[in-house]
């Protein structure tokens, strides 16, 4: 199963016989001051130098958010979306918890966008869905419903199917759809990755789905956090995930040495090239 993103130049096509694609975390202002001063600001230009920093680190898609609040996100995510397009030609997500400013943003965005995200609540299926047939867009779902994170993985299996079988009534088709099981911190309950990498494993293999995850919400609140994450990374790219959200930058390289290891990258091309241009080297 594979799904086709494309950007203003780019397609980027994610498949389990594919290299892992990169979704690029960092436009995002969440825990960011500076980021969320120059949204509330009108400044785009941190936007558009961060479109471009994490293209030079290798990301394949950008996620852009600009959820900050008392911002107008209907009059902003549209207006970052048309500066990122002008800066870079990569495939884009929109994040967003505003069905309309997904639609603003939909509007804009040349391409095959994704769209981050819908869940199973009622009411998200019925608002963000028909923006997704709509506007001809794939679209993270995420593994929760109207009773929150299912802290079981075979009820997140449910959850997962219960948001592929009502896009598939609404004729969108299961190559676009990527699930998102929720990695949650380890600080809180030391069980919480096991469950996120079983739903994994469950869902790709009931599914076979496409599958994202945000990795760096595993080491929330606890030391040496890029250790925790890269583990968990490999093991959830191991287990079926493969368009993680992360930080590219810090990434990039444990990416590169796990597709090779899953025999993702023929004669290790991938790999060695990421070598040279992280060392600097031209060969």
């Amino acid at each position: 199963m594979e799904t086709r993103l494309l950007g203003l130049k780019k397609e980027v096509i994610i498949g389990d016989q594919q290299p892992t694609v990169l979704i690029g975390e960092r436009i995002n202002p969440t825990g960011r001051k500076e980021l969320a001063e120059a949204l509330a600001d009108g400044d785009l230009e941190i936007v558009r130098k961060e479109a471009l920093a994490q293209v030079k680190a290798g990301a394949d898609v950008l996620d852009v958010n600009v959820g900050v609040a008392g911002l107008d996100e209907v009059d902003l995510l549209p207006r970052a979306v048309k500066v990122i397009m002008d800066t870079v030609d990569i495939p884009l997500c929109l994040d967003s918890s505003s069905p309309k400013a997904l639609e603003a943003a939909l509007k804009v965005c040349p391409g095959k966008p994704l769209i981050n995200s819908v869940t199973a609540e009622e009411r998200s299926l019925e608002m963000v869905l028909p923006l997704v047939k709509e506007y001809k867009a794939a679209v993270i779902g995420l593994t929760m419903d109207d009773e929150g994170i299912p802290n079981d993985s075979d009820k997140r299996l449910l959850v997962a199917s219960k948001i592929v079988a009502r896009a598939e009534a609404m004729g969108i088709p299961p190559e676009d759809i990527i699930i998102d099981c929720l990695a949650q911190t380890v600080g809180v309950d030391t069980g919480a990755g096991l469950v996120t990498i079983e739903a994994i494993r469950k869902i790709k293999v009931k599914l076979g789905v496409n599958m994202t995850l945000g990795a760096s919400n595993i080491s929330f609140g606890l030391p040496t956090r890029s250790l925790l994450n890269n583990v968990f990374l490999a093991i959830a790219i191991a287990s079926g995930v493969n368009c993680p959200i992360v930080d590219v930058a810090r990434v990039r390289q444990a990416v590169l040495a796990g597709d090779l290891i899953l025999g993702r990258d023929s004669y290790a091309m991938r790999y060695l090239k990421g070598y040279r241009s992280a060392r600097g080297l031209s060969r």
